[in-house]
């Protein structure tokens, strides 16, 4: 493979009509400015540079070496990346990527290091050069380890020091011969030390030796990667299965494609090859995505700057063709899969060349989880289109054709994308500085805390369950009646709303998307559709009231449409609106929708239906849907999510879990410590559940129990680390008890429905024999609405731990605006109702009430850029950033980016009967607060 890092003096730039916007797009997203390195933390889209396949060689180079000399300084890397420039179809260009992008980078930042890759590289090329083993012996797993654990050692490390056995006639590769000279110096002192005893005595030494730096580093380091990997992420992927570890999947893949390897000719030579790239260029991709942004490590702090990697694609049927093309598609499938797990932060993935259609056809038939059979588009675009593209956050793959005369014409000067970032010192000086201040500190705290005041054991929160401290029964709702005050309270600002259309004044329509109406108590308390109409009826009042002085702001129509009992019905209706709004030419411009809000539940239907929003581009401001998955595909174009993402709240809640004393100890019901083990309760087939889970697994410390809980028996798609699927609550209290009475220092991690978590609760009263010890239950934001309504008030063995999205009213540091929005929410339930509101403590409203917010400012600002007020002037107000201090914290989209706003407040909730406690508040909640600045979990 020919490679290229030099390219001064060449004539020319970069080629195209509107070149110039993509440039200066491109720089900031490659190296973005010092303050905003959290642009980093998204994956762009891949971009397809095709140029005429008559003018190949040409037109590649006139694209390339400006890019190249822009990564370049004083002729060498300035930031990691990667040419690839395929010669022979066999190759698999990610191994020479992996390589190339563990190279370059300047002022002392931090170069990738890529354990996953490596390992998986070296697997590969065994299979690669051995296929044939598999034809005489069933199993070459154990050989597979010692391969790699043998090319681990050449790179260093406590392997490096760990001697491996010298290969003989078994088919390993290499060998004893090629360890580095620390392997030979630990075997020498082995021997000698056996040797000088000698006899029993010298065998037991030299047994004793080998096990102390030999077999049990290897073991350690084969066990610790498998789990890592199986774990993170090809557990969950094909050909994998549960309960195997790598080196058995990598030796069943060995089987399998042996007989396709040996025979070039072979039907199925080519599907192996791609699979094999496919396993090396995923283990890479959760390399890139491991070293995070920020925090605390100095090393780490110094990352600023994105991978790049530029993939040269030869016309179809020219040497190396075949290899490049096959690295795009192994490349789509980890992004887009449909069974992916690949997450961000992501390389710049640029293909420059004359790819053949196939392969344009299948970067453009990508399908989505809820609808398999949905083709994606390819993006295909100019320049000028392109360099908005470049914030799209795992968007499709985009498309920009360059001409013969554009590649004639002269080009656009690239400059330079060398970071301006300087650090004086190498990243070893400061990080060696507070590794010794670390130990010192730890040290001191080892001898001298337990010494003072002992290892602690106060409960976190108390000690009271959730009817300790005022038992009573479950407040009662008003099904009806509640609903619709809410839905008149809109009803009646819509009819404000007419009155300015009639005066002249610019107003529009906004969509939300609700569930139903409740027609029981139980629909009520498990639904959150009364607090959000609330807030959002609130936000209403507050803007049309506003917009009597204020002739900048838009008076906005509110329609509320009911999507069936769990949004069942979310995606025909996000159609229909579709169809609505291009069909709106016809009515009056007052009655014009620019923007959705929804959605309050990440389900697999409301997954799909922002796919739809999102490729018809209506904006689209998230209420309380929490799972990444939301943003996803085509939602990413115009969909913002509003409260923190599943990721952040199970790694804060996962940290929680293993670090607060929050389980009580045996025998005791006033001393706390941690939880050791975790009983997580998932329904794998509800996105929610099944993706807050895998992220809780994947972020706690100590081990779980799974059980895939569904009452309706619908386990598709499964969980693979289930223990058991579950659909009778009487059972699973059962066997919770069971993992209790053997791990009594576990927490209950609840990620199911609130219908199911009820359901559970009224079985362990009559199941339940762990019952003489209280049980701590840590659950998500979907537990609120019904734990506030006083529904577990009588159980006194129920310790309750959820998450929430703003403060309550009465707790220490609760904002300003947060108070007033309490007011102003009680005024407007008690103006609305009768009855005890049993929701004053509960987020939705106040999510709904900002999300509202957020919306209807970008509309305003769009307004004052754009008389006509279109939904893709909306779109782009959105993407310049949307900033205030709202009812649940500050709010603060960061620009060009999909992302939930910056630093969300996430707030952890402790249930008592008299109302929740706030045990941990994360996030930037006021001004100058950041995540950053507080302590463990937040900081996790």
């Amino acid at each position: 493979m020919r490679s290229s890092d030099s390219g001064h003096g060449r004539p020319g730039g970069f080629p195209g009509d509107g070149a110039i916007d993509f440039i200066r797009a491109l720089a900031p997203t490659v190296v973005p400015k010092y303050s905003r390195r959290k642009s980093l933390d998204s994956s762009p889209p891949l971009f397809v540079l095709r140029v005429p396949a008559t003018m190949y060689e040409t037109g590649v180079r006139r694209v390339v070496d400006p890019l190249i000399d822009a990564m370049l300084a004083d002729n060498s890397r300035q930031l990691p990346y990667a040419r690839l420039i395929p010669e022979d179809d066999h190759q698999l260009l990610v191994e020479e990527a992996g390589t190339e992008l563990t190279k370059g980078g300047t002022n002392h930042t931090t170069p990738d290091r890529h354990p996953y890759f490596h390992t998986m590289r070296d697997l590969v090329a065994y299979i690669r050069e051995k296929p044939a083993n598999w034809a005489t012996q069933g199993s070459w797993e154990k050989e597979l380890r010692t391969h790699a654990c043998e090319q681990r050692a050449q790179r260093g490390g406590l392997l490096g020091f760990a001697q491996m056995e010298p290969s003989g006639t078994d088919g390993t590769i290499g060998g004893a011969a090629s360890t580095a000279v620390s392997t030979a110096a630990s075997t020498a002192v082995g021997a000698a030390a056996g040797n000088a005893i000698g006899g029993a005595a010298g065998l037991l030494t030299r047994l004793t030796w080998l096990s102390f730096v030999q077999r049990g580093p290897r073991r350690l380091w084969s066990s610790w990667t498998s789990r890592k990997v199986m774990g993170g992420w090809i557990g969950n992927e094909q050909p994998a299965t549960a309960g195997q570890n790598l080196f058995k999947v990598m030796n069943d893949v060995g089987a399998q494609r042996g007989p396709h390897l040996r025979d070039p000719n072979h039907m199925s030579h080519e599907d192996a090859l791609r699979e094999l790239d496919w396993f090396v260029l995923r283990a890479l991709l959760e390399d890139l995505r491991r070293p995070p942004v920020g925090r605390l490590r100095p090393a780490r702090r110094r990352r600023i700057c994105r991978p790049v990697v530029i993939v040269e694609v030869p016309p179809p049927g020219a040497p190396g063709a075949r290899a490049a093309e096959r690295f795009l598609r192994a490349l789509h499938r980890c992004q887009h899969g449909p069974r992916s797990t690949a997450r961000p932060p992501g390389p710049l993935v640029l293909a420059v060349g004359a790819p053949s259609d196939d392969l344009l056809k299948e970067l453009g038939a990508r399908t989505t989880p809820a609808s398999p059979d949905a083709p994606a588009r390819l993006v295909e675009s100019s320049f000028t289109a392109a360099a908005g593209h470049l914030a799209d956050k795992g968007g499709p793959p985009v498309l920009v054709r360059l001409d013969e005369t554009e590649l004639r014409s002269e080009g656009t000067p690239v400059g330079s994308f060398v970071p301006d970032k300087k650090f004086a010192f190498h990243r070893y000086f400061p990080t060696t500085t507070v590794t010794a201040v670390t130990v010192l500190a730890v040290a001191a705290a080892a001898v001298l805390i337990p010494r003072w005041i002992g290892t602690p054991t106060d409960c976190l929160g108390g000690t009271d369950s959730v009817a300790d401290s005022d038992p009573g029964g479950k407040i009662p709702v008003q099904v009806v009646a509640w609903y619709d005050a809410a839905k008149a309270a809109i009803d009646a600002e819509n009819l404000r709303v007419e009155d300015y259309a009639e005066t002249g004044r610019e107003v529009r329509s906004v969509v939300v998307f609700v569930s139903q109406k409740p027609k029981t108590e139980d629909q009520t308390r498990f639904d959150g559709t009364i607090p959000e109409l609330r807030g959002i009826a609130m936000w209403q009042r507050t803007l049309n009231e506003a917009a009597a002085s204020n002739s900048t702001l838009v008076p906005l129509k509110v329609l509320v449409r009911e999507t069936g009992e769990g949004f069942r019905n979310a995606e025909s209706m996000a159609e229909d609106l579709v169809r609505e709004v291009r069909a709106e030419q016809s009515r009056p411009e007052s009655g014009r929708i620019v923007g959705v809000l929804a959605y309050a539940q990440s389900r697999e239907e409301t997954q799909a239906a922002l796919q739809v929003l999102g490729r018809a581009r209506i904006p689209t401001i998230g209420t309380t849907a929490t799972a990444d998955e939301m943003s996803e595909g085509d939602a990413s174009f115009s969909y913002w999510p509003f409260t923190p993402a599943n990721s952040r709240e199970a790694r804060i809640e996962a940290d929680f879990a293993g670090r607060k004393n929050i389980v009580a100890l045996p025998g005791s019901e006033d001393e706390c410590a941690p939880a050791e083990h975790a009983i997580v309760v998932e329904s794998s087939a509800d996105l929610y559940s099944r993706s807050l889970a895998a992220r809780f697994r994947a972020d706690f410390p100590g081990d779980e129990t799974v059980f895939n809980f569904n009452q309706e028996g619908d386990f598709d798609p499964p969980a693979p680390d289930a223990d058991d699927n579950l659909r009778s609550a009487d059972i699973l209290a059962r066997r919770i008890c069971d993992t209790l009475a053997e791990q009594p220092e576990s927490v209950v991690y609840w990620s199911a429905r609130a219908k199911d978590f009820t359901a559970f609760v009224n079985s362990m009263d009559l199941e339940g024999t762990c019952l003489g010890q209280d049980i701590t239950v840590l659950g998500g934001n979907e537990l609120t609405n019904v734990a506030q309504t006083g529904v577990f008030r009588n159980k006194t063995w129920l310790r309750l731990y959820y998450s929430a999205h703003r403060m309550p009213y009465d707790a220490d540091g609760t904002s300003t605006k947060t108070k007033q929005f309490v007011r102003e929410y009680e005024s407007f339930v008690n103006d609305t109702t009768d009855g005890t509101d049993p929701w004053k403590q509960d987020g939705h409203s106040a999510v709904s009430y900002d999300a509202f917010h957020v919306l209807s400012q970008a509309v305003s600002e769009a307004y004052q850029s754009d008389p006509a007020i279109t939904r893709n002037s909306v779109v782009i107000e959105l993407r310049n950033g949307v900033h205030f201090d709202g009812a649940t914290g500050s709010v603060s989209y960061a620009e060009g980016s999909n992302a939930p706003p910056v630093d969300k407040t996430l707030v952890l909730l402790r249930q008592l009967a008299d109302g929740p406690e706030a045990v941990v508040e994360c996030g930037a909640y006021g001004e100058g607060e950041s995540s950053e600045k507080q302590d463990p979990p937040c900081t996790s």
